[in-house]
């Protein structure tokens, strides 16, 4: 998750959308007062690589804490932090109204059944996994969710200006880089994608049976983006 002060965006990261890639490409254009937040070792050295920022200014300050957040903080002993996949709820009570409303908003989501099978292959990067089958029927979809249609909005209502498709992954990152005023347009890298090596479609895996499951599950998101499968 990013939050630009620089160039006035916030972007919100949903779950095996190539979030990682955009997020690390964005830091290129951050200043020394935006706030990143940290992403796995392994990106991380990525992100150093390049040259690009990396986490600061995610721990919230004492000074933006209510009553109640410091009186946890005094039994819990753990400092409130803006994370990987905040959603916009917990990121607009933080922020305030006045930054929500002025800064520019924007996440990716992706064709379930596409996200599915990427989340599977990534989870389980060897042989033997688990069937499929039970893969969905756990309770892992229900943080993939979470981490997506939950991220972008509040009470079942979108409340960023634009939800980018990852299938127009590259015209959507010209678009973004065009309505904030980047002097260049942002490079992708390649993060988390040398693991899977069934490159078959999703088609050709799921199972009647399992793409009707996904389709009741992810319901909400394929009736607003109009996926098909």
């Amino acid at each position: 998750m990013i939050i630009s002060h620089k160039y006035k965006f916030i972007f919100l990261k949903t779950e095996k959308t190539a979030g990682t890639s955009m997020e690390i490409a964005l830091s290129r254009f951050c200043g020394e007062h935006d706030i990143i937040t940290p992403i796995t070792p392994e990106d991380e050295i990525m992100r150093r690589n390049l040259g690009y920022r990396g986490p600061q200014n995610y721990i919230i300050p004492f000074s933006d804490y209510s009553f109640g957040d410091y009186l946890l903080f005094l039994v819990k002993q753990k400092r409130k932090r803006f994370y990987n996949h905040i959603t916009a709820r917990e990121v607009k009570k933080i922020i305030g109204d006045q930054i929500w409303d002025s800064y520019y908003k924007f996440c990716f989501e992706r064709n379930p059944w596409d996200r599915v099978m990427s989340l599977y292959y990534w989870r389980y990067k060897k042989e033997p996994r688990p069937a499929l089958s039970h893969f969905i029927d756990s309770k892992r979809l229900g943080s993939l969710r979470k981490r997506g249609y939950a991220v972008y909005t509040i009470d079942d209502n979108i409340v960023v200006d634009r939800v980018c498709l990852f299938e127009n992954l590259a015209s959507e990152v010209e678009t973004i880089s065009s309505l904030l005023g980047f002097p260049e347009k942002p490079k992708l890298p390649r993060a988390k994608s040398s693991f899977r090596n069934d490159k078959r479609h999703y088609r050709e895996i799921l199972t009647n049976s399992e793409k009707k499951k996904l389709e009741k599950i992810f319901s909400k998101e394929i009736a607003l983006f109009g996926y098909e499968f």
